[in-house]
């Protein structure tokens, strides 16, 4: 396929069930894209005891640096209901100047551009002078084990090495050049088992609740806020998710109760400090009294999260300016540099060069009938195509 077209490369991949862990065709049209153009793919297929097999690709274009790594998932969420979406999920139907189907923004979309963009570059220009990879996974949506870490170290380990790289995630709040992505807050979670006293409602002082406890430390962990936040980064924020005991009878004081919550920082803190001051709170809430007046300090267990992620910020000023810039250029707006939202992949590219985030508006990712403006597909690609010219021409004059 020529895959300068965007509406038809997206089209393309829609129509493949990608719902993680499923490859669904999705790596297989890729593939079919990209060799035309001259890249060499090879795809590698991920495993992990308790976790689904994962397909991945990796394809690159050219032999020299600079090397440009275009990163994305091809990987999608289940569509729900598919009773309530307006068009068949994945289908790829356009009515009223939008395309719809399951990964149109999240983020199909954005690989669909970007190969569109790589394509017109190659075929009006040649190949850029260096290099061009796609890192693309099947396993962002899901657990996030057998997808881009395992790519990455399996990709370094045979010797590639990147300059930058752009993650094709819907970054645009309202329209498109509303928000690059220059980093991400850590994120880190934890669980806190309290122990008490098995007891009857009616004789407390045989029983030790720990639900009294619970509700100090739930406030002693939000309460007074970690921090205030910084220059690039909002203030830190937990939230406590759930607090269950799994007691279902009303005259029966409960034996223990599990808290969990979720902790999104920034640059003030690292996971590691974070969790010492967490620890801190803790312990301070219980030995307090206040509500097990005369009672010993409960005893609690905490486990964290396997997979913390560790807050970062991109200072790269030719990637960020050849992005912005171009930006700029196609739609007259100036993005905002931000480290909003969610994790992302980029977590992980970050510890091998500097990396940024732009696609398309978000809006409807994850939701019945996601979908993406037919226009905005063919701006998306004029950015990136300006982005491609600009950033291979910073880099060769650095």
């Amino acid at each position: 396929m020529a895959a300068t077209d965007p509406v038809e490369n997206l089209g393309t991949l829609i129509r493949c069930p990608s719902v993680t862990p499923a490859e669904g065709g999705a790596l297989s049209v890729l593939e079919a894209m990209l060799s035309p153009l001259g890249f060499a793919v090879e795809r590698l297929t991920a495993s992990e005891a308790g976790t689904p097999d994962i397909e991945n690709l990796y394809a690159r274009l050219g032999q020299t640096g600079p090397h440009l790594m275009f990163a994305g998932h091809t990987d999608v969420v289940p569509v729900g209901d598919i009773a309530a979406w307006t068009h068949a999920p994945f289908a790829a139907d356009i009515a009223g100047g939008m395309m719809y189907g399951r990964g149109a923004v999240d983020m199909k979309g954005g690989i669909a551009c970007f190969a569109a963009a790589i394509a017109r570059h190659i075929e009006k220009h040649g190949a850029p002078q260096g290099s061009i990879s796609f890192l693309i996974t099947g396993d962002e949506e899901g657990p996030a084990i057998n997808g881009t870490v395992k790519l990455l170290e399996w990709a370094a380990a045979k010797g590639e090495r990147w300059d930058a790289c752009l993650v094709g995630e819907p970054t645009n709040p309202d329209q498109l050049g509303d928000m690059i992505k220059i980093g991400r807050r850590g994120s880190i979670s934890g669980f806190v088992t309290v122990h008490g006293v098995q007891g009857h409602v009616a004789y407390p002082h045989l029983a030790d609740n720990p639900l009294r406890a619970a509700a100090v430390i739930a406030q002693a962990l939000m309460h007074p806020p970690l921090d205030a936040g910084t220059e690039n980064f909002p203030p830190t924020n937990l939230e406590v998710t759930t607090i269950d005991t799994g007691n279902t009878a009303t005259n029966v004081i409960p034996a223990k109760v599990t808290l969990a919550f979720n902790v999104r920082f920034n640059d003030l803190w690292s996971v590691e400090s974070l969790q010492a001051e967490l620890i801190r709170r803790l312990d301070a809430a219980c030995a307090d009294g206040t509500l097990r007046p005369g009672r010993a300090p409960l005893r609690y267990d905490l486990r964290w999260s396997e997979r913390p992620s560790q807050v970062f910020l991109t200072k790269n000023d030719a990637l960020v300016s050849s992005l912005s810039g171009a930006i700029e250029t196609v739609t007259g707006n100036t993005p905002k540099l931000s480290t909003t939202g969610g994790t992302s992949d980029a977590r992980f590219i970050k510890d091998y060069c500097p990396v940024v985030e732009f696609g398309l508006v978000g809006q409807t990712m994850h939701m019945v009938d996601e979908r993406v403006a037919v226009a905005d597909l063919e701006t998306l690609t004029e950015i990136y195509g300006l982005f491609l010219a600009r950033w291979f021409e910073n880099a060769a004059s650095a």
